[in-house]
């Protein structure tokens, strides 16, 4: 059983990066033993989209039964849709008592929307018109409190109430390491987030004020590792945050980097041990004023990006391990493409090459659930292994 135990944890991920729960389904059916330790794999990753869904995975994991306490203590991962609009759509407290179910609970993403509320008049055919989901109610909030306590928040705010998150930030303040937030912008916090963060990604519609990006990181000035921006910033966002935690940041991450303001800012990471810019648009000055501490360069390629400063920082950085690159329209063909396999190759660097930008991505994108240092990870099949730590 040992072994199928490990099998069955190295196939969890497929191609996609997402559980293979046809494959678990499947491997549920052979035996009792394989039964339990499938179960066990399927119940790690849970999805809530619909009131139906809530009830089966209450029925599940009942904690009266030995199976259901299995299953409860096995839910690392829970990922809730709000969803008014929809039929049979989740509730704000359905979505809480699920939460509470789940005492090893280690990430949490929700996903907020509006809903359209039809308005009609005499003479009028009506018009339709975005509606703001509403605050969690206090019960929903107290049902949260008691649950436990969380290291990793996703949330995903497709709705027009900025105030939304607040609420989940207060809460989960003292355990919080890990957030990423997108959609709608928030707005200043009420009061300043009182907890540390390790990790923070960005993906927001519109560039947040630098007012939120102060009030929540506040108490972050000397714990700030990972910042992952996933829109190109403004001059103005993105050397405030480097300049607040310049000297804490190990991994950045930024779509495009061919601003000089951008490079100069760069410049003032001394602690960088993990650089990703997706664009092949980049400064030769952001390669040339590297940190000493450089371990992973990820960067985009097409015939016309300047590689020869990443070459030189392979050959001139003792602590360099990896090298990524998303190739790009052109980038097949670059000259110093196979420069760049020789330099890695002497140095007995990773180089590894892809042209789907998704899996560039998640290439050098950390696992909240998993700890490990930068750079977190070298390659897919490393991410598969890591993930299902």
């Amino acid at each position: 059983m040992e072994i199928v135990i490990n099998i069955l944890e190295a196939a969890y991920y497929g191609d996609d990066l997402q559980p293979n729960r046809p494959l678990l389904l499947a491997c549920s059916l052979v035996s009792k033993d394989w039964c339990a330790t499938s179960q066990k794999l399927l119940f790690r990753d849970v999805t809530l989209r619909t009131q139906d869904a809530y009830r089966a995975f209450k029925r599940a994991v009942d904690g009266t039964t030995e199976r259901g306490r299995m299953l409860s203590q096995a839910v690392v991962r829970l990922h809730v849709t709000l969803d008014p609009s929809q039929p049979r759509h989740l509730y704000p407290q359905s979505f809480a008592r699920a939460v509470s179910l789940c005492p090893n609970l280690y990430e949490l993403q929700v996903a907020l929307y509006g809903y359209r509320e039809r308005r009609s008049s005499v003479g009028d055919a009506g018009d339709e018109r975005l509606r703001p989901t509403g605050s969690f109610d206090n019960h929903t909030l107290s049902l949260l409190r008691s649950g436990p306590k969380i290291t990793a928040l996703r949330f995903d705010n497709w709705s027009e109430n900025r105030q939304a998150m607040a609420p989940l930030l207060d809460i989960y303040h003292p355990t919080l390491k890990f957030l990423s937030m997108s959609g709608t912008a928030p707005e200043r916090l009420p009061t300043p987030f009182q907890g540390s963060l390790e990790e923070v990604r960005m993906n927001f519609l519109v560039e947040p004020a630098l007012e939120f990006t102060d009030s929540l990181l506040l108490h972050s000035s000397s714990s700030l590792r990972s910042l992952e921006l996933e829109r190109e910033p403004s001059t103005d966002l993105f050397k405030h945050l480097i300049h607040n935690h310049a000297s804490t940041l190990e991994s950045i991450t930024i779509p495009v980097c061919g601003n000089f303001d951008h490079a100069i800012a760069l410049k003032q990471c001394t602690k960088l041990r993990e650089l990703k810019i997706e664009s092949p648009w980049v400064s030769p000055m952001v390669f040339k004023h590297l940190s000493e501490h450089i371990e992973h360069i990820a960067v985009g390629v097409d015939a016309g990006t300047a590689l020869q400063p990443v070459i030189d920082a392979v050959k001139t950085r003792k602590q360099m391990s990896a090298v990524t690159l998303q190739i790009w329209q052109g980038g097949e063909s670059h000259p110093l493409i196979s420069t760049l396999k020789v330099a890695c190759a002497f140095r007995g660097l990773e180089l590894k090459i892809t042209r789907d930008v998704r899996a560039f991505r998640q290439i050098s994108r950390g696992d909240p659930v998993s700890s490990s240092s930068f750079p977190r990870v070298k390659s897919l099949e490393n991410l598969h292994l890591m993930r299902s730590c």
